[in-house]
């Protein structure tokens, strides 16, 4: 069982997150690797949105090999080489987690694995 809260003490937050979520005695502790945007024939869009796009349904995916669904989700960082725009990311992540929250990090980076990589993101859930 997990409690997501916007203490009244500090400003709201400024996008699609919540400043925090208490898990209290969850039976599962599920941490998911970095997904990037790559598609199952090997190709990689060059279009980061559609990276984006790409790695959250792969998040999506562990999730429901595990049994659980986006209400799981306690931690999302997202690893951006350049630009995301702003209105696409909050797209992706209305369309893949509907209304759910959760702790949420956006970090910008000089690189990642592999030139083409311009997304990561990896998530923690629990239940």
């Amino acid at each position: 069982m997990s409690t997501a809260r916007n203490p009244e003490t500090i400003p709201a937050p400024v996008g699609r997150y919540v400043h925090q979520i208490e898990v209290g005695k969850p039976s599962r502790i599920l941490f998911i690797s970095g997904q990037i945007g790559i598609r199952a024939d090997g190709s990689v869009p060059t279009d980061p949105v559609e990276q984006l796009d790409i790695a959250v349904d792969y998040v999506m995916k562990n999730l429901a090999a595990a049994g659980l669904g986006a209400e799981a989700l306690t931690k999302i960082t997202t690893y951006v080489v350049g630009s995301l725009d702003p209105a696409g990311r909050k797209a992706v992540l209305d369309k893949h987690l509907g209304a759910h929250v959760s702790c949420s990090t956006l970090v910008f980076v000089a690189a990642l694995a592999r030139p083409e990589y311009l997304v990561e993101v990896d998530a923690w859930a629990a239940e």
